[in-house]
């Protein structure tokens, strides 16, 4: 399995524990998820029309959390295709380097919370399509 294919990106179980006070979901870097955390940012009130994302990265790893509401992910490799909807707050997308991301229909009260591998880098960004097909069938 290719590191940059849609077969790397997965659902990762968040730890959960819950009792009569409700419940409370935790992430460790390099135990829950495979990188140490750089940087962490939210999106929040998006329109149900607007489509986020619509770029790849080609270093950055994310773990990308609905932690209120739900909303899909496409992910594209260059060969495959995959839609994930997310809708659990103990629970995260894992998406490694090189892969696109489209992010769409968010409920109302989306909170879409991304814990990322590397600080903030628009060289790391690959924001056309053609572009990133072009670096990923090399």
């Amino acid at each position: 399995m290719s590191m940059n294919s849609i077969a790397a990106c997965k659902i990762i179980e968040l730890p959960h524990i819950q009792d009569d006070r409700g419940c409370l979901s935790f992430i460790e870097s390099c135990a829950h998820i495979p990188f140490d955390i750089a940087r962490i940012y939210y999106l929040y009130a998006v329109p149900n029309t607007k489509v986020r994302g619509a770029h790849a990265h080609k270093n950055l790893q994310q773990l990308v959390i609905p932690i209120s509401g739900s909303f899909d992910i496409k992910l594209d490799d260059g060969e495959s295709k995959k839609i994930f909807h997310l809708n659990r707050p103990d629970q995260g997308l894992y998406i490694c380097s090189m892969i696109w991301r489209d992010l769409s229909n968010f409920s109302k009260d989306a909170v879409c919370l991304v814990l990322a591998s590397e600080k903030y880098d628009e060289l790391d960004y690959i924001r056309l399509y053609s572009k990133f097909l072009e670096v990923q069938r090399g």
